[in-house]
């Protein structure tokens, strides 16, 4: 195994360019863990750990442009307020030691349906920064996951940033572990309200080959709002509407059996998680400043 360390992005893109099988090393919680087992075993490692910009964030007016590296930590402690969903997300990940390690561009380049960030990025309707020496392109969060542990990077791509608009409405996030801590999701949701466009969108991890969105849901759920006048109201949802979403986020569940939970488990719980997050993120926008008059 070769170990390639560039000093610059530049120096990364054409190290991998010239060696387009070589396997991205960051915070390497992903990647240590499949070559200590002896899971996989890559011809080059490309360590990324020089490259200083992947580790920085920007904050525009309207979104946030979060460089591949930025540990977990980082996000937790600076981007609350810009990205509820993935800082409730990042708290979630493992220990103190790999949230300070780990970070994004891991969780996507490995693309495991597991991976803590993915339904946060989902709910958030998030875009992946890629680049090659070709250039430069974004990548819809929806049409980043391609398979199992599959995602839609060119072989001589690598994922610089990640794209995510700021929350414009609350977000929420909830895993089901076998544990507190340092445990891999049994499944996990994610949901952010977007008052601005009156739409909600969802992601669920761990529960299909990919990480996916509940479409359904979130088409059902987006017309109770609306023709129930629910976002100017600020009405309680009903328990009907409250229902049938998570019923149909169930149904959105393609799961498998496997030693941390059975796929009947996976979509009950999934529904259970939808169900409350939805009741935390929309009684916390009944209680913004615009709906505290005539809320019943």
């Amino acid at each position: 195994m070769d170990f390639l360390r560039p000093a610059s992005w530049e120096e990364a893109l054409a190290a991998k360019a010239e060696h387009p099988t070589a396997v991205p090393i960051a915070g390497g919680t992903d990647v240590m863990v499949e070559i200590n087992f002896d899971h996989r075993r890559p011809e080059y490692l490309l360590d990324l750990n020089r490259v200083g910009e992947l580790s920085e964030w920007e904050v525009g007016a309207e979104s946030v442009r979060l460089g591949a590296s930025v540990p977990y930590t980082r996000i937790m402690e600076n981007l609350r307020g810009e990205l509820p969903g993935l800082a409730l997300a990042s708290h979630t990940v493992a220990s103190p030691q790999i949230r300070n390690r780990g970070g994004v561009g891991g969780n996507l380049g490995t693309a495991s349906p597991a991976g803590d960030a993915h339904p946060a990025l989902l709910a958030a309707g998030a875009e992946v920064e890629a680049e090659s020496v070709r250039g430069s392109r974004l990548i819809p969060i929806d049409a980043f996951y391609t398979g199992v542990k599959r995602n839609a990077l060119a072989p001589d791509e690598l994922i610089r940033a990640v794209h995510i608009k700021k929350a414009d409405g609350p977000q929420q996030y909830s895993k089901v572990g076998t544990r507190n801590a340092m445990v891999i999701a049994v499944c996990a949701f994610g949901l952010a309200l977007h008052p601005e466009t009156r739409t909600v969108r969802t992601g669920i991890g761990s529960a299909a080959p990919t990480p996916v969105r509940a479409k359904a849901a979130e088409e059902f759920l987006n017309a109770a709002l609306d023709e129930g006048g629910f976002w100017d109201n600020g009405k309680i949802i009903t328990p009907s509407v409250a229902k049938q979403f998570a019923d149909l986020c169930s149904a959105a569940c393609n799961p498998i059996d496997d030693v941390r939970g059975t796929a009947s488990y996976r979509r009950h719980a999934v529904g259970i998680m939808a169900r409350r997050t939805l009741t935390w993120t929309w009684e916390s926008y009944r209680g913004t400043a615009a709906h505290t008059e005539g809320v019943a």
